[in-house]
C-alpha cells in the first residue's frame, strides 16, 4: 500500500512539475509573442485601463487622461492641442502614438521599468506602474509666438538654445487637435478620415518631417566654407565674381535681384544676398569641401533624433560644376528641415560648435522623482570661431542695414539671413520665404535662442514673398518672448 502510494505521490509531483514548466514557458518564455498578438485585447485593456503619465511645457501639464467608463478606460486628452500638437504628437487607442507620445512611450504608460522600486518583482508579477511624467524643453511663450506668427498659414518655426540644443519652439503650421481621434468612437473615426485626406496634410510635422530648399539662407554654410577653407581671407575684399555668372558648361546665367553684386565683397554680397558671388564661390571652393561643411553642420545625417525622427536634410554629393553653383545658394537638390536651418545659425551663434537638439528635458515618475536627465550633447565643429565671428558680423549686417530689417529688436544684437527659395517645374511655384537668425542683449557674448522660419503660403502674391518680409517678423516675435521683450 505504502508503495502505491508513493508511485502517485511522484506521478502527481511530475505533474506538477510539468504545470510548473508549461506555466514557465507560457508566461516567460513565450510572453512576448503573446503580448504581441494583435488578437490578445488584455495587453490593451492592460495599456487603456490606468491614466497614462502627462508631459509637461513650461512646468504645466499638456495633456490628460479621461476615464470613459468603457473597455478601453483611460481616454488621452490634451490642452492646446493644436499648439503643442507638433511637440507632443498624439496618442490614440486607434491609430497609435507619435513624436513625444511614442518616443517616450514606456515612461507615460508605466512599463518603463526605471519606473519601478523593484524592476524584477514587477516583471514577475506583471504588475503596471502608474504612467511617469516628461518634462519638455519648450518654451510656452515662444511656442505661442511661432503659432501666432504664422497665423494659420503653412510653414514653420524651430527655435534652439545654441549653446545647449534645447528646442525653445517646434511649430508646424496647419496643425491639428490630437485629442479629437484618442478614442475609438464614430467622430474619432470621422476626425482621423478628415486630417488624412486634406491636401494641406496638417498631421505632417513640417518643422522636423518637411525638408525645403533653403534658398539664400544656406549662403550662411556657403560662406562658412569659403571663409574654413582660405578661399576667401578678407570679407571686404573685393571678389572675383560676374554679373550675371555663366554656370559652368552651361548657356545658363545666374543672375540677381540686387544691384552692386558685380566683383563685390563677400559681406555686401552676403547682406543684400548675390547669388552670382555665393554660386562663383561654391564652385570655387569645390564639392568635397562643400559636402563636407554642409555635414558639419547636420546635413546627411539619417540618424538624427530629437528623440523623434527628424528628416534628413540633403547635400548633394555627386553633382557637376553647374548643379554645385546652384547648391551652393540653396537651390537644385539641396533641402533642408526648418530645425536643421535652425541649427545653422544656433553654430553660428556658439562660435562654430554644433549641438545636438534635444526636446526631453527629464523624465520623472508619478511622484516627481527623476529617472533621467537629457544633457547637453556637441555634434561636433562647423567652423573655426575665427569664422564664425566673422559671420556673425555678416548676419548682423543683414539685420541692420540690408534684407532682414523686419527682425530688428532694439537693444538686442540680432543677426539673420533671409531665403527666397524657387520650387516647381520651371520654378512657377510661389516661393518659400526663409529667415534664419539668433538673438542677444547688446553686450553680451551669449546667445539664448536661435531661429529658423519657412512659410509656404500657396495663396500668397508671389511679388510679396521674401524672407525678410514674410518671414523675419515671425523670428523677431519668437526672439521677443525667449528674450523677455
Amino acid at each position: 500500500m505504502i508503495r502505491h502510494i508513493r508511485h502517485a505521490a511522484v506521478l502527481c509531483l511530475l505533474l506538477l512539475v510539468a504545470l510548473l514548466v508549461n506555466a514557465t514557458r507560457v508566461q516567460v518564455v513565450n510572453s512576448g509573442s503573446y503580448n504581441g498578438n494583435p488578437a490578445n485585447r488584455r495587453t490593451v485593456l492592460l495599456r487603456y485601463g490606468q491614466p497614462r503619465g502627462d508631459i509637461l511645457v513650461g512646468g504645466a501639464t499638456v495633456t490628460g487622461s479621461r476615464d470613459t467608463g468603457g473597455q478601453l478606460r483611460y481616454r488621452r486628452t490634451y490642452r492646446d492641442g493644436s499648439l503643442y500638437a507638433p511637440v507632443t504628437g498624439y496618442a490614440s487607442q486607434t491609430y497609435g502614438t507619435t513624436l513625444l507620445e511614442n518616443a517616450a512611450d514606456a515612461v507615460l504608460s508605466g512599463t518603463d521599468p526605471r519606473l519601478a522600486a523593484f524592476p524584477l518583482w514587477n516583471a514577475i508579477a506583471r504588475e503596471r506602474n502608474p504612467g511617469g511624467r516628461v518634462r519638455s524643453t519648450v518654451l510656452p511663450s515662444a511656442q505661442q509666438a511661432a503659432f501666432t506668427g504664422l497665423g494659420g498659414r503653412k510653414g514653420a518655426v524651430a527655435a534652439v538654445e545654441p549653446t545647449t540644443g534645447r528646442i525653445l519652439a517646434l511649430v508646424s503650421s496647419p496643425t491639428y487637435d490630437p485629442g479629437s481621434f484618442a478614442g475609438t468612437g464614430a467622430s474619432d473615426v470621422v476626425a482621423w478620415q478628415r486630417l488624412t485626406a486634406s491636401p494641406d496634410q496638417p498631421l505632417l510635422n513640417r518643422a522636423i518631417r518637411q525638408t525645403y530648399p533653403p534658398g539664400s539662407a544656406f549662403k550662411v554654410v556657403t560662406a562658412a566654407a569659403a571663409l574654413d577653407s582660405g578661399r576667401i581671407t578678407d570679407i571686404d575684399a573685393a571678389t572675383d565674381s560676374p554679373d550675371p555668372y555663366p554656370l559652368p558648361n552651361t548657356a545658363t546665367r545666374l543672375t540677381n535681384e540686387s544691384g552692386g553684386c558685380s566683383n563685390a565683397t563677400l559681406r555686401y554680397a552676403f547682406q543684400v544676398s548675390c547669388n552670382t558671388v555665393f554660386g562663383k564661390l561654391g564652385d570655387d571652393v569645390g564639392l568635397p569641401t562643400m559636402v563636407r561643411t554642409a555635414r558639419s553642420f547636420g546635413f546627411d545625417d539619417p540618424n538624427l533624433g530629437i528623440p523623434s525622427g527628424v528628416s534628413e536634410s540633403v547635400f548633394d554629393t555627386g553633382m557637376n560644376a553647374a548643379q554645385l553653383a546652384l547648391s551652393s545658394i540653396g537651390q537644385y537638390d539641396t533641402r533642408a528641415t526648418p530645425l536643421q536651418m535652425a541649427m545653422v545659425a544656433a553654430a553660428v551663434a556658439d562660435g562654430g560648435t554644433v549641438m545636438r537638439p534635444y526636446l526631453i528635458d527629464r523624465e520623472t515618475r508619478a511622484d516627481g522623482s527623476v529617472i533621467a536627465v537629457t544633457r547637453p550633447n556637441a555634434l561636433g565643429r562647423a567652423m573655426s570661431s575665427r569664422t564664425a565671428s566673422l559671420l556673425q558680423r555678416m548676419m548682423l549686417d543683414v539685420v541692420n542695414q540690408g534684407t532682414g530689417t523686419s527682425a530688428r529688436i532694439p537693444g538686442v544684437d540680432v543677426g539673420g539671413k533671409t531665403g527666397t527659395a524657387q520650387h516647381g517645374v520651371g520654378n512657377v511655384g510661389t516661393p518659400y520665404a526663409w529667415f534664419i537668425s539668433w538673438a542677444r542683449p547688446t553686450g553680451s557674448g551669449t546667445a539664448p535662442v536661435a531661429v529658423a522660419v519657412v512659410v509656404e503660403d500657396a495663396a500668397a502674391n508671389r511679388a510679396d514673398i521674401s524672407g525678410g518680409g514674410n518671414a523675419a517678423p515671425i523670428a523677431q516675435a519668437v526672439m521677443r518672448a525667449v528674450l523677455g521683450r
